[in-house]
């Protein structure tokens, strides 16, 4: 199925966004990449090739997804694969007792907000496409794959939002399956442990170096590749369904 797929890659410009997007490419499916009109998404577009499109999306924009999907089908005809990879993160405590300040609800509200929401708004909008398409043998339409975290199980110190966030991810993850199966898309969730992605390359390298040994094995940081190695085994294992699996070489963070 991964060949002459049409797929939307929302988180498209950077990280594990843009290693799917290139897989896809690479492979022979066409490409809707979304991410921010801030982002040089236009760029790795280009650099991709014909089939692959640019979209500016906010996820958490209705009319922003709905131009996405709608550019799908007036491009390509169609919806075979989601995945939904946009994010972000805040790194605060609950409350701070040094300074006497609580972590800002605006704060907690946004990462909320863009992940969970974010990710739920891409699901039910793609769908509605998907469910167009002429099921294949098993019956299948489409297929949406999610972005969580190991943070949903291990988040640590400053992390409430973004574990919080992921967490829901991970929860609704079998639900919504459940909700489609009757129309045949497949939904499946990854959580990706500690990641060489822009969200890390911020870091000095000496924490960097320090974080990669906190993984039993292999002792490194993933290869953004590897994530969009997993989406392609996803999408073309049919029998993988309303599961989260963790991509993160036996991480278990500890506080």
């Amino acid at each position: 199925m991964f060949k002459g797929a049409v797929a939307l890659v929302t988180g498209g410009a950077s990280g594990l966004g843009r290693a799917t997007a290139e897989r896809f490419a690479q492979n022979g499916a066409r490409v809707i990449l979304c991410d921010l009109p801030s982002s040089n998404g236009g760029d790795v577009a280009k650099s991709l090739g014909d089939n692959v499109v640019f979209v500016p999306v906010d996820v958490t924009s209705e009319t922003d997804v709905a131009t996405a999907i709608e550019t799908a089908k007036s491009k390509f005809g169609r919806l075979n694969v989601s995945v939904n990879c946009a994010g972000t993160a805040v790194a605060c405590r609950a409350y701070n007792f040094k300074k006497n300040v609580p972590h800002k609800l605006a704060d907690f509200s946004r990462v909320l907000t863009v992940n969970t929401v974010g990710t739920f708004n891409v699901i039910r909008l793609s769908a509605g496409l998907m469910g167009q398409n002429e099921p294949n043998g098993d019956g299948q339409r489409g297929v949406i794959i999610n972005t969580a975290s190991v943070a949903a199980y291990d988040g640590q110190i400053g992390q409430a939002a973004y574990s919080a966030s992921k967490a829901a991810v991970v929860g609704m993850t079998l639900p919504i399956a459940r909700d489609f199966s009757t129309i045949g898309i497949r939904v499946v969730t990854i959580a990706p442990g500690l990641f060489d992605t822009p969200m890390l390359s911020s870091l000095p390298a000496d924490v960097r170096r320090g974080l990669a040994e906190t993984v039993p094995f292999p002792k490194r940081l993933g290869n953004p590749a590897e994530y969009a190695q997993l989406v392609e085994a996803i999408v073309n294992n049919p029998l993988i369904n309303g599961e989260t699996i963790r991509l993160d070489g036996a991480l278990r963070m500890q506080p």
